[in-house]
């Protein structure tokens, strides 16, 4: 029986709770990226309070470094233009101990790119110029290629998240950014009773492939994150290679980002979005992840039973 990780949030879980859309079937995951350690313990406690039997999934924001602290919630960017963080303004501040002036930047899922011109230690900020144009969120990725194997595997919000998953013994724990088979040992070390999936979502850890699925059950493939590693036209290579070692050796496998994108502003999926749909839950993988569609989505219910409707049909072909 497949499964379906639905993401909560201000939308599925509060707009529409849980026991409208509930299935066995649902693994109900808090991005632990989002809000403070006690807005994340009062979600686990309002889930159990909807559905005192739901599947938990804390997702670890991982060594992942964002942008924090904007006064207003996001700060404008235009194309050609330069602009300023301060070290401050992310959740790492040693940030700019990795970076050098002429690196590139993939912000929020490579939506936006941006060069680094300066690195003024003195005033503590960095300056940047904008090859994109938009609005720059607080919480959202600033990746460089590179640079992910010097920065520590679990920071301390991630260390939290782990005490809290132990304290309600949670379902399962994500964790991001593995590199190796050596961060996922780090993290058995911490983790009581959740089992954990590890996600690939870094060049690192397809390298190291064969020994991360030694160490766990479960992987996802966040290929969102793994896009700003190598490049979005390769990333149907990767997911296919991935998953077929995977299948392979017999690790269960969930395949994130933009499943049912148009759904978060509409009720019903393009056509690209169902073929896709389809053709996934047919090559061996083990779930999906439904991610902004239904935390923040005006549509969770009908995301999640699109999906439900989807795997039903294919289970009738094979009667």
């Amino acid at each position: 029986m497949k499964k379906i990780i639905a993401t909560v949030g201000p939308s599925l879980l509060y707009k529409t709770p849980l026991k409208v859309v509930h299935d066995e079937r649902n693994i109900y995951r808090i991005n632990g990226a989002h809000g403070s350690i006690d807005d994340i313990e009062n979600y686990i406690k309002e889930i159990k309070d909807q559905v005192p039997t739901a599947k938990i999934l804390m997702d670890l924001p991982g060594n992942k470094v964002r942008t924090a602290n904007f006064e207003k919630g996001y700060i404008d960017i235009k194309e050609n233009e330069e602009f300023t963080l301060s070290f401050d303004q992310m959740n790492y501040t040693q940030f700019f101990k990795h970076i050098k002036v002429g690196d590139i930047v993939w912000a929020n899922d490579s939506i936006f790119e941006f060069e680094v011109k300066n690195i003024n230690k003195q005033m503590q900020e960095i300056t940047f110029l904008s090859h994109s144009t938009g609005k720059l969120l607080n919480n959202k990725g600033m990746h460089i290629r590179g640079i992910h194997k010097d920065i520590p595997f679990l920071f301390e919000k991630d260390q939290g998240l782990i005490s809290l998953a132990n304290k309600y013994s949670l379902d399962y724990v994500g964790l991001s950014f593995v590199r190796d088979e050596k961060d996922i040992k780090q993290a058995k070390e911490l983790i009581k009773d959740s089992k954990i999936i590890a996600k690939v979502e870094t060049k690192a850890a397809v390298d190291n492939l064969n020994n991360i699925l030694d160490e766990v059950e479960y992987i996802l493939i966040d290929r969102g994150d793994l896009s700003t590693e190598v490049g979005l036209i390769k990333i149907p290579y990767y997911q296919n290679y991935i998953v077929e070692k995977a299948v392979f050796k017999g690790t269960k496998v969930f395949l994130a980002t933009q499943f049912l994108k148009s759904m978060e502003y509409n009720p019903i999926a393009t056509f690209p979005e169902i073929i896709d749909m389809y053709n996934t839950l047919k090559s061996g993988i083990y779930g999906i992840q439904m991610s902004e569609e239904t935390a923040v989505g005006k549509y969770p219910k009908n995301c999640l039973d699109t999906i439900m409707s989807i795997m039903e049909d294919i289970k009738e072909e094979r009667l």
